[in-house]
């Protein structure tokens, strides 16, 4: 059962918290995986690493740089004079923000990374991220733009018909 009465609000210190543990988080996650992949693809397989590997390794290291370099400046906070927490930056744990489509691509790419280690096939469930971004795309602004109406003038009619639609159920009972 969801709980009565308005939702909690965080404040400052907790944000400022969170989001220092939500990036060091994200930053092992990184590490990690791209430790598992220069480990095995690099080292242990070096031998077979094609120019494809390294365009992988790369890839997947511009992309950690972008994300985390992102979230690293939307959780920035500020200090007063005094040294005391002014704003403790963007909630980077807040549902449906910039920060959680980045922790999305984070993870994708981390998970694509490690799992690379066996097929560099597996890159091509990378392209479910530029895919999830178009349909955000759409949903959230094409097609509202798309489908809107055009003008006032243009509900007028509609109006006048919902008019005689009532008037003619009128006369039907």
């Amino acid at each position: 059962m969801a709980p009565k009465g308005k939702a909690g609000t965080k404040g400052k210190k907790q944000i400022f918290e969170e989001n220092r543990e939500t990036l060091r988080f994200y930053l092992r996650i990184m590490l990690g995986a791209s430790a598992i992949y220069a480990v095995v693809n690099l080292v242990i397989f070096y031998s077979a690493a094609s120019a494809w590997t390294w365009v992988a390794f790369v890839f997947s290291l511009v992309v950690y740089g972008t994300s985390y370099r992102s979230m690293n400046s939307m959780a920035k906070p500020s200090f007063t004079d005094d040294g005391s927490l002014a704003d403790g930056g963007i909630d980077l744990n807040m549902e449906q923000g910039m920060a959680e489509h980045l922790k999305d691509v984070i993870l994708l790419t981390a998970i694509v990374q490690v799992l690379s280690c066996f097929s560099l096939y597996v890159w091509y469930f990378w392209l479910l991220a530029p895919g999830r971004a178009l349909y955000l795309l759409w949903v959230n602004i094409l097609g509202p733009w798309f489908t809107a109406e055009s003008s006032p003038a243009a509900q007028e009619p509609n109006e006048k018909k919902q008019r005689r639609q009532e008037r003619r159920q009128m006369k039907r009972f």
